[in-house]
């Protein structure tokens, strides 16, 4: 190792050894995982990004997988080869007993010397080290461990420098988020006005599920889709969003070691919400070559016993794929000889194209427990009115106990926000709005069509024609973008074109060679960061010599 690697941070240090693996951090993570120290591939971006330290309980099997010493990761410390393969677990646990020995018998009068043999370790995972100060103990409060397996990149680094930038006064295209109100995208009049008729009752708590007209009005649009199992208000929740419910779900559902199926490319709250659970997201691959569409074999390859359900999310975020009834009777019927829960994320089911139509999952078996979960944020553009639900149909019987779960759970929030409960029974009939705009003549498909069209133009870029929601997942050839670091990759474009796009592997992909673009902004703004885009690819070409 050289002695400039030993003066590299951390993170560069790991990054470069990984690299030297030929490991991806997904690969990293599943090699961790093998060997009996379960991280996921979040964790290991995070620690690449100098977002948090190398948990020390990971540290010998990430050392030892990487042929290096743990000194060497933590520190930079140049050890012989011979003596940096013999550094063991118990080793390292030995040094961390005796440096806390060391600090707690040290007197005042040592203090300096006990910090500096402290800080040798400054990355580890400890709650709380305790540094001498004026007489007095001041104490590092540290993220609990639960976290270190949480990754949302959404909102993350890249979101945070583009902030910066702005704050610098630079005019940044935020093509990141689905959120269609600061693209003009305005709520129905009706919705607003009925929420505001209604302020005055909503200045209290709800019954913890939410108030009856609203779940009443739920359960029949279920209903008027062919709903099949028996099903009444109480099995109607209300929340925060479905974002709320996703996490009240995991909590309800997964054990430690708990394992759930999750599609890849995902939307990153639900593998979040399962490591944060101390469960394991388990991705199963949807195939772009197949239009995005999940592969029912490679779920079936990666049930265990510790699976506990599969989530669906139809039409796709990020792909915009929809599903047909034929797939989703497949993965039912694996659901079924499994005994498993289906997890429907049926979000973006009223925003679709070309006259394409959506099946709940819960209109096609009563045999397997299903949870719906939906809401307004995006069919109705009231996304901070945070109006969402979940539904439980189909098999219940043998669930009562994980159902008597989710209703502590909801007691324990108290209720979710009243005033955008009453959003929800006038969204539920009459006009559709986002069919004004998912027409052949509406904003959005002129949108999707512009988007999708300029993209494929690029060379090396390969786009999926979305069927719905309104992101697009488009492919980077390697061949002719021969990139590693595809968050890297998206930095670069925000400094230079001034435009913020999330990673591909942001959604847990993996491979670094796809992002997602969110078409909503009008037609102008959305020309004007298609040309950044040409113009920020063809100067990566000329750098990658693939011209």
């Amino acid at each position: 190792m050289s002695d400039s690697n030993s003066k590299s941070t951390q993170a560069e240090r790991l990054v470069q050894l990984r690299r030297d693996k030929g490991f991806t951090a997904e690969q990293l993570a599943q090699a961790m995982t093998a060997a009996g120290a379960k991280v996921s591939r979040g964790a290991i971006s995070n620690w690449e990004r100098g977002t948090n330290g190398i948990v020390s309980s990971k540290l010998p099997t990430l050392a030892r997988i990487l042929g290096c010493s743990e000194g060497y990761l933590l520190r930079g410390d140049l050890q012989s080869e011979d003596t940096s393969m013999l550094l063991s677990e118990d080793n390292y646990l030995s040094q961390s007993m005796d440096l806390e020995t060391a600090h707690a018998s040290t007197s005042p009068s040592d203090n300096g010397a006990a910090k500096t043999q402290l800080e040798t370790f400054p990355d580890t995972d400890k709650h709380s080290q305790t540094y001498p100060t004026k007489g007095h103990a001041m104490n590092t409060i540290k993220k609990s461990n639960k976290l270190q397996n949480v990754c949302y990149d959404i909102r993350g680094p890249l979101l945070q420098t583009a902030n910066k930038m702005e704050a610098e006064g630079k005019r940044i295209l935020k093509l990141n988020v689905g959120n269609p109100a600061p693209f003009g995208l305005e709520a129905p009049h009706e919705i607003l006005r009925d929420v505001a008729m209604n302020l005055s009752e909503a200045t209290g708590y709800s019954d913890s599920q939410g108030i009856f007209s609203a779940r009443k009005a739920i359960l029949q649009y279920y209903q008027s889709k062919g709903l099949l199992s028996a099903v009444d208000v109480r099995d109607v929740y209300l929340g925060n969003g479905v974002s709320e419910l996703i996490v009240m779900t995991m909590q309800a559902l997964m054990n430690d070691g708990d394992e759930v199926l999750i599609p890849m490319p995902d939307y990153p709250l639900w593998t979040a919400a399962a490591n944060l659970a101390g469960g394991t997201a388990v991705h199963y691959r949807c195939n772009e070559a197949d239009n995005w569409h999940p592969d029912v074999e490679d779920i079936k390859s990666k049930i265990t016993s510790k699976t506990k359900g599969i989530v669906v999310i139809n039409p796709n975020n990020p792909t915009g794929s929809l599903y047909s009834d034929e797939l989703l009777k497949q993965i039912i019927e694996v659901a079924k000889e499994h005994n498993l829960i289906i997890m429907a994320d049926e979000i973006y089911d009223r925003i679709l194209y070309d006259n394409n139509v959506h099946t709940p999952m819960s209109t096609l078996t009563d045999e397997v427990l299903v949870l719906s979960y939906n809401g307004l944020s995006k069919s109705h553009r009231i996304a901070g009115f945070r109006s969402g639900w979940m539904m439980v149909s189909g098999r219940k019987q043998h669930a009562t106990d994980f159902i008597e779960g989710l209703d502590m759970l909801a007691s324990m929030r108290l209720c979710s926000n009243v005033q955008g409960q009453y959003a929800i029974q006038t969204a539920m009939g009459g006009h559709q709005s986002m069919q004004d705009l998912t027409s052949e003549t509406g904003r959005l498909y002129k949108q999707r069509e512009m988007a999708v069209s300029r993209l494929n133009a690029i060379k090396g870029i390969s786009c999926t024609m979305p069927q719905g929601a309104f992101y697009c997942f488009p492919k980077m050839d390697p061949e002719v973008y021969p990139i590693t670091d595809d968050m890297d990759f998206m930095m670069d474009l925000l400094v230079e074109e001034n435009v913020l796009m999330v990673q591909g592997t942001g959604f847990n992909w993996d491979k670094p060679d796809h992002f997602r673009l969110v078409f909503l902004p009008n037609l102008l703004d959305l020309e004007n960061a298609m040309d950044r885009l040409d113009r920020f690819f063809a100067k990566k070409r000329q750098q990658f010599g693939t011209e």
